[in-house]
């Protein structure tokens, strides 16, 4: 895939992402009230709204800018990389997107409303209140480094493999070379028998 069907795919990606996660903080704002709960999967899950000053999961409540400037520095690296890798698999470009999609997504609510809207929160499991750009950004990554993980062992397996069958082909080619030797060895032999 060349760069420019790389960086339009996860710019593609990335839209997607931004869409969908806004349409549902546009639903959780809408329907929501701040400390009630609304049961989505008993035992499981309820929609609670809650107003992030932190990062993603809550973390580091009120250091808003300083996430915004981290936020946009993670995506301007994440674009070069792509931007500048000669051979990177789709899987990979689609998790790029899903990172940068779920970046700019919360940096669209610290923008506009200087906190993040989170609503999903667990009940089976004590765990931060979280949005869709949350999940968005854990699965690209967590998805992007077993990927990378696995692309790197089949590379290195078909290396390994490469190197194998070129050394079986130079062993061949000293084994008939030898032979062809002996064959010429025994004709000028049998020639200089009947010369004799």
């Amino acid at each position: 895939m060349g760069r420019s069907a790389r960086m339009g795919l996860a710019l593609a990606v990335a839209a997607a992402c931004v869409a969908l996660d806004q349409w549902t903080k546009a639903l959780a704002l809408g329907n929501l009230v701040p400390g009630r709960p609304m049961t989505l999967v008993p035992g499981v899950m309820d929609l609670l709204l809650v107003r992030n000053t932190g990062a993603a999961f809550s973390i580091g409540e009120g250091a808003g800018w300083v996430f915004v400037l981290v936020c946009l520095v993670v995506c301007a690296a994440v674009a070069v990389a792509l931007w500048r890798a000669r051979d990177v698999p789709v899987p990979l470009v689609v998790c790029a997107g899903l990172v940068m999609g779920g970046g700019v997504g919360n940096l669209i609510d610290r923008v506009t409303r200087g906190w993040v809207c989170d609503f999903f929160a667990t009940t089976f499991v004590d765990f931060a209140v979280f949005n869709v750009a949350d999940i968005f950004v854990c699965t690209g990554v967590g998805l992007g480094i077993v990927l990378t993980l696995v692309w790197d062992a089949r590379r290195a397996r078909e290396g390994e493999a490469k190197d194998g069958r070129a050394a079986r082909s130079v062993a061949r080619g000293d084994t008939e070379g030898t032979g062809g030797r002996s064959a010429a060895d025994r004709l000028r032999g049998k020639g200089g028998g009947r010369r004799g």
